[in-house]
C-alpha cells in the first residue's frame, strides 16, 4: 500500500506529538509527584446536616493543630456565607452539596473543586492577608449569580482559634 508523502509527515508529526504529550504526563507524576486527585470519601446528600462532619459549617481546629474549613452548598448559597481563616498556614476545605453539582472557586488563588451530591471534595491550600470571593463556577440553577461567599484571611497572630474568647484585659482598682 502506497502512503503519500503528506499523510507520512501527518502520521509522523501526530505519533511525535502523543510521545511528547505521553513523556509530560510521566514527568510531571514520576519527577514532580503530580496525581490526579485520590480522596473519595462518600455522604448521603439527604442527611447532610445531621452528619457530625457537617453538622456545625466553619472553621475548625483539629487535635494536631490543622485548620478546616466545612463547607456546605445548597441552592443557592454557601453555609457558612463567611469563614475567617489564618494567613500562611494550610488550611483543608471539606465540601459536600445537598442538592445538584455546584463548583467552589475561591478567586484570586488555586483553590477550587466541584462540590457534588454524595461525595465530599477536599483541597487544601493557603492564602496572603486579605478578603477572597468564593464564587460558584458550576451552574447550579436561576440564582446560579447569586451563589458566593466571602473569605476573610487575617494575619496568623491576629486570627482566633474558633470556639475561643479573646483575653480581654483586666480592670485592676
Amino acid at each position: 500500500m502506497k502512503v503519500d508523502l503528506y499523510e507520512r509527515i501527518w502520521m509522523f508529526g501526530v505519533a511525535g506529538m502523543l510521545v511528547l504529550f505521553f513523556a509530560s504526563l510521566a514527568n510531571g507524576a514520576v519527577n514532580e509527584g503530580r496525581h490526579p486527585p485520590s480522596h473519595v470519601e462518600t455522604i448521603d446528600p439527604s442527611s447532610v446536616m445531621k452528619d457530625p462532619r457537617f453538622r456545625v459549617q466553619g472553621v475548625r481546629v483539629d487535635a494536631e493543630g490543622q485548620v478546616h474549613a466545612w463547607v456546605v452548598g445548597l441552592m443557592f448559597t454557601w453555609l457558612p456565607a463567611e469563614l475567617t481563616l489564618p494567613a500562611d498556614t494550610p488550611v483543608t476545605f471539606h465540601l459536600t452539596a445537598i442538592d445538584v453539582i455546584h463548583g467552589y472557586q475561591i478567586v484570586r488563588t488555586n483553590g477550587q473543586t466541584m462540590v457534588m451530591p454524595g461525595y465530599v471534595s477536599q483541597f487544601t491550600t493557603q492564602f496572603d492577608a486579605g478578603e477572597y470571593l468564593v464564587a460558584c463556577n458550576e451552574y447550579c440553577g436561576l440564582g446560579h449569580h447569586n451563589m458566593a461567599s466571602k473569605i476573610t484571611v487575617v494575619p496568623r497572630d491576629q486570627w482566633q482559634v474558633p470556639g475561643t474568647e479573646p483575653e480581654t484585659p483586666h480592670d485592676s482598682h
